[in-house]
């Protein structure tokens, strides 16, 4: 969450309640500034992106994704990855 002394991945109680301008969980409308400055090499993958047949991607919540060339396949990523399924698969190897 930008606007905090220790950055961290997900917000915590304590987090949601930092009086920051930036903190849209606690103020109404958009924040003072930018919500994202994409660097050069994002731009860069935006104008040239890779010819793969891969519309969807879902965090496997290790640090790699699953990629899905339709919906069905990605609603089956997601079950499994995000919850919904019986267990999450043991992690994998990144690709």
């Amino acid at each position: 969450m930008y606007g905090q002394e220790t950055p961290s991945i997900a917000p915590t109680h304590k987090d949601l309640q930092n009086p920051s301008p930036y903190n849209t969980y606690r103020i109404k409308g958009l924040p003072p500034g930018p919500i994202s400055n994409p660097g050069l090499s994002s731009l860069k993958a935006a104008l040239a992106p890779a010819d793969v047949p891969y519309l969807f991607f879902v965090s496997k919540n290790d640090g790699s994704h699953e990629f899905s060339v339709d919906l069905a396949d990605h609603n089956r990523a997601v079950k499994t990855y995000q919850g919904g399924g019986a267990e999450r698969p043991a992690k994998a190897a990144r690709r």
